[in-house]
């Protein structure tokens, strides 16, 4: 299940994934993200992944990534920090920042919510 509420005090969107996490649950995410217009056009996003599993595969992160830089050219440019302790989640976390590269898009990986939050309110 992913949730997202936007922080309205310090200007984030605040993401939580938990359980078993599939494309589609990514990809809808995306989505909603992209057709919210009431969020900033420079967002600055906080996912916290910790408690959750990605189920997906290198073709699935393919599809997330279109659905990503679909979601970019509604926004100046989204910055993006995920919290991210297992291995497995880590890795495709990693290879997801290297698919996603644009100069619309911001992405670094955290293995702590404090660490994760200084760097998002930083850029």
């Amino acid at each position: 299940m992913i949730t997202a509420k936007f922080n309205l005090k310090e200007e984030y969107l605040d993401s939580i994934f938990e359980g078993d996490i599939k494309k589609q649950d990514l990809i809808d995410y995306i989505d909603a993200t992209r057709l919210n217009k009431s969020y900033p056009r420079k967002l600055k996003i906080l996912t916290d992944s910790t408690k959750a599993s990605l189920l997906v595969s290198k073709e699935d992160l393919k599809l997330v990534v279109e659905a990503n830089l679909k979601s970019l050219e509604h926004y100046d440019f989204i910055t993006d920090a995920i919290i991210t302790l297992y291995p497995k989640e880590t890795a495709y976390s990693v290879l997801y920042k290297e698919m996603s590269a644009t100069n619309k898009y911001k992405f670094e990986v955290f293995t702590s919510r404090e660490a994760a939050l200084a760097w998002l309110l930083r850029e």
